[in-house]
């Protein structure tokens, strides 16, 4: 049913300022069904134009960067945004770069659907409409489609607009980057839009997404998960059967039995296609259909150390902490590596502490530490345990020196573990203790933020990670390998093991003393 709005000035006015009336009223798409059909916002479109818009109100641009799932109709949307802006604007030219021939086809014939089912009223005099471009000769407006390959792709524009699809498989993708920089105007206005599913991390994508999550960019991170999509549901099957690994996905992102199905259908469809279990959810459905940023970036076929799902649920778990509060410290000389802090208090993380410190400064770092301890000591705080390799013995020091040795506590991360016939070093002990903690029956809760679960799963099993050594004994993958893997350090997971380096009157680590690890599921598969 179509809106109603019963004068034509009225509606011209709307329609020209209001996308998503626009867009129901004007604009055609071809859906799955196959026959012409109005464009109606789906929930992903409507969350996703919420953000640029009020980003454009705060700033008077849109920078951003979106992270998707499979077909939940992002770059129709955006295809949409920008003829809207091209129709209804003088001298605004859009462009659009695709990472293939297929897929540039595809989007254009969208906007061409758009142009030639448009109303004449709305539909401005085109003087050119080919494979790729239409141009608007009265506004001096235009939308103009190119396919990433050419390094030189970009460079020679001047746009007002700009749209990226599929940016993580773009080849020549630093060059195209610098080139759209360049083309696109820092003016009010500008919208340059970079969307993508994920391709790992040894991407441009990857690197841009982690810039805008840190807060050093101007590009905004927009992460769209994939049961935001109203289609992804399936009515249930009354012989189906809940797997256990599924029940606990459904947990942690609050997903319906209907939203659930449908994953375990769909995981079922792309388990098949690696040889995996379809009752356990494959990294490919995960970098397919995330349902976080940190899960969409995990490397192909790896598996977390710390199982994700655990920790996406502890994330919207709601727990009291109790007993000693322990503060986790891992100084960093800054860069790639930062100092983390967190706390903990038992089954919480990072309740009161969760920071991320880009500094080489020893007294910096060592002042921070010493507001959380004035900050904490009235709710308890029982130590805080500090990484003493490189760095950290200085910051050690300094707080001994400050007269705070009766709380501080140094490890070595290398330095032998307390229990060493099961682990190689005090790093492996204090992380399995941690994967442990998460294991338990009882619920834990951590900071609900992406950042905090990249660095809690940034540990992975085989492919040179962790593994046993030849007498049994767990070997953490080593930070050196995980800054090559993913270009970070997990500053703030080494912060979290931290707070699992001493038995405090069996509170600290109560999950852990005494239970035996043995050749565990994860590793042995």
């Amino acid at each position: 049913m179509q809106p109603n709005i019963q004068k034509p000035v009225e509606l011209f006015r709307r329609l020209s300022t209001d996308l998503g009336l626009y867009a129901w009223v004007c604009l055609k798409i071809r859906p799955k069904r196959g026959a012409l059909a109005p464009l109606k916002l789906n929930a992903t479109q409507r969350h996703l134009h919420g953000r640029l818009e009020g980003q454009k109100e705060r700033t008077g641009k849109v920078r951003a960067l979106v992270l998707k799932g499979r077909q939940t109709g992002v770059s129709t949307y955006v295809g949409a945004r920008l003829y809207h802006a091209v129709t209804n604007r003088t001298g605004c030219k859009a462009r659009i770069l695709t990472h293939l021939q297929d897929a540039t086809d595809n989007l254009f014939g969208i906007v061409q659907r758009f142009d030639e089912h448009c109303p004449e009223e709305m539909r401005p005099h085109a003087a050119a409409s080919n494979a790729k471009e239409i141009y608007f000769d009265r506004l001096d407006s235009g939308y103009l489609v190119a396919t990433a390959g050419s390094k030189e792709v970009g460079r020679s524009d001047t746009i007002q607009l700009f749209h990226g699809s599929e940016v993580a498989f773009w080849p020549n993708a630093e060059s195209h980057i610098e080139g759209i920089g360049q083309a696109i105007a820092d003016a009010p206005g500008t919208e340059s839009i970079l969307e993508s599913t994920a391709n790992g991390i040894g991407n441009l994508f990857y690197a841009l997404w982690s810039a805008a999550e840190r807060g050093e960019s101007e590009y905004e991170a927009i992460f769209l998960p994939w049961f935001m999509h109203e289609e992804y549901r399936s009515a249930l099957d009354p012989k189906w059967r809940e797997p256990e690994e599924f029940a606990l996905y459904r947990q942690a992102h609050g997903l319906s039995a209907e939203q659930v199905y449908w994953a375990w259908l769909k995981n079922r469809e792309l388990a098949v296609t690696i040889m995996g279990d379809p009752d356990r959810l494959c990294w490919k459905f995960r970098q397919e259909y995330p349902a976080t940023a940190a899960e969409a970036f995990q490397m192909s076929g790896d598996e977390s150390f710390i199982p994700i799902d655990r920790v996406a649920k502890a994330r919207h778990a709601t727990v009291t902490g109790y007993g000693p509060l322990i503060l986790g410290v891992d100084p960093a000389r800054g860069g790639k590596d930062k100092t983390g802090i967190i706390d903990r208090q038992g089954r919480r993380l990072g309740a009161h502490v969760f920071e991320r410190i880009d500094s080489d400064d020893l007294m910096h770092i060592a002042g921070v530490v010493v507001r959380h301890i004035q900050k904490l000591k009235p709710l308890g705080l029982k130590k805080v345990v500090i990484d003493v390799t490189g760095l950290g013995a200085g910051v050690y020091d300094r707080l001994v020196e400050l007269g705070y040795n009766e709380i501080v506590e140094g490890v070595n991360f290398g330095a032998k573990a307390l229990e060493p016939d099961r682990y190689v070093n005090r790093r492996a002990e204090m992380w399995d203790r941690k994967r442990q903690w998460y294991d338990d029956p009882a619920e834990v809760q951590v900071p609900d933020k992406d950042e905090f679960q990249k660095d809690e799963c940034s540990v992975i099993v085989g492919k040179g990670a962790t593994k046993f050594d030849s007498s049994g004994r767990l070997v953490l993958e080593s930070k050196d390998h995980i800054r090559e893997r993913m270009n970070l350090s997990p500053d703030l997971g080494d912060a979290a093991a931290l707070t699992f380096a001493l038995d405090l009157n069996q509170v600290a680590v109560e999950v852990s003393v005494g239970r035996p690890m043995g050749q565990s599921a994860w590793l042995a598969s």
